[in-house]
């Protein structure tokens, strides 16, 4: 088994949806990027990819290739979920803490964790997702922007017979 852990942050910016966790999250700002700016998604993607030693989000989809303007970060989960198995891992876990004074999330944890449990390809009860403040503190305190931190397990999928 492997443990990886994800970061990604955000700021927020006038003129797009907030999208968490695959969510439409209603709130007057969304997050400024160069792909859909799911910041929960990021941060779970870096974890996976840390897990297995594949590098980062930016080094498969950097934020200067024109492919991925505007890209949805859920294909680009699946995209890194079928490198996972491409390299012979399985995902059995993820954690996700999302720190943002504001909006609420509460709503919106449980859609966000069936929508991480369908790309995963695992169970809902493998996925944990939890938001927190910071108590007014920082630049999510200040309503700037949302910062994430991700941890997912991973585990080598064993070769079959023939390939021994």
């Amino acid at each position: 088994m492997r443990i990886g852990h994800g970061f990604d942050a955000h700021r927020f910016t006038l003129g797009r949806p907030l999208v968490l966790g695959g969510v439409v999250v209603p709130f007057e700002f969304g997050l400024a990027a160069h792909s859909d700016g799911d910041v929960v998604l990021h941060a779970v993607c870096d974890a996976l990819l840390g897990a297995a030693a594949l590098g980062d989000l930016g080094r498969h989809f950097p934020d200067d290739a024109p492919e991925y303007a505007g890209a949805e970060s859920r294909g680009l989960l699946r995209s890194v979920v079928s490198r996972l198995r491409s390299a012979a891992f399985r995902v059995s876990n993820v954690d996700v803490t999302v720190i943002a004074q504001r909006p609420r999330l509460a709503p919106y944890v449980e859609e966000m964790r069936t929508n991480l449990s369908a790309d995963l390809g695992i169970e809902i009860s493998r996925v944990s997702v939890k938001a927190t403040t910071t108590e007014g503190m920082g630049y999510t305190g200040r309503v700037e922007g949302i910062a994430v931190h991700a941890v997912a397990l991973v585990e080598e999928e064993p070769l079959p017979e023939r390939e021994r």
